[in-house]
């Protein structure tokens, strides 16, 4: 592992410090210096935890990410979710739309570990679809209905994940199985 430079941790130390002001609401001597004693345990055990590598692919550092692309990114996931968002209020209120809740499963070609993670926690974020399981490149996932998962079997959804790591344009997503499929009116 790469030895951590000042920078690095005095920024950590001073991004979980403001978080903990944030949450905390206090600004007193004993709240301040709690704080100073959870942020250093927190970077402690954080930085044990990256000595150890739980995967072949594992990252050490984020030199890999593309950060141009992660602020395009994060704006269209915001969007993502809104737009999911209103498809799940839409089936809501309509009650007699049938729902086809789906599992399904596939297997991505992505670069790193890291960016499997990113794919299956901005899966889950997006309403009415949810990572149940992530082993190698095997994703599982489950969907309220076919346009819930529509970002995923277009390919849309993990080549933007790509595009965070690399410039090449290719497809990700192979072997789109639907594993069961429920039909029920609400």
């Amino acid at each position: 592992m790469n030895k951590l430079s000042f920078f690095s941790l005095t920024m950590s130390f001073l991004s979980l410090m403001a978080f903990w002001v944030i949450m905390s609401g206090f600004f007193d001597f004993i709240h301040l210096g709690l704080g100073v004693v959870t942020v250093a345990g927190v970077m402690y055990v954080n930085y044990q935890l990256k000595t150890h590598r739980f995967f072949d692919d594992d990252m050490d550092d984020l030199s890999e990410v593309r950060f141009g692309r992660t602020v395009y990114y994060v704006f269209w996931m915001v969007l993502q979710i809104v737009i999911a968002g209103f498809h799940v209020v839409r089936i809501i209120i309509r009650r007699k739309m049938p729902i086809h809740t789906t599992m399904i499963t596939f297997r991505a070609n992505l670069p790193s570990a890291h960016a499997k993670m990113i794919l299956g926690n901005s899966i889950s974020l997006t309403p009415g679809t949810l990572t149940i399981d992530i082993e190698g490149d095997l994703f599982t996932v489950h969907a309220i209905d076919d346009t819930s998962f529509a970002g995923i079997a277009t390919d849309e959804m993990p080549r933007q994940v790509l595009k965070l790591f690399e410039k090449e344009e290719r497809q990700v997503v192979e072997d789109l199985k639907i594993v069961t499929r429920t039909k029920s009116t609400n």
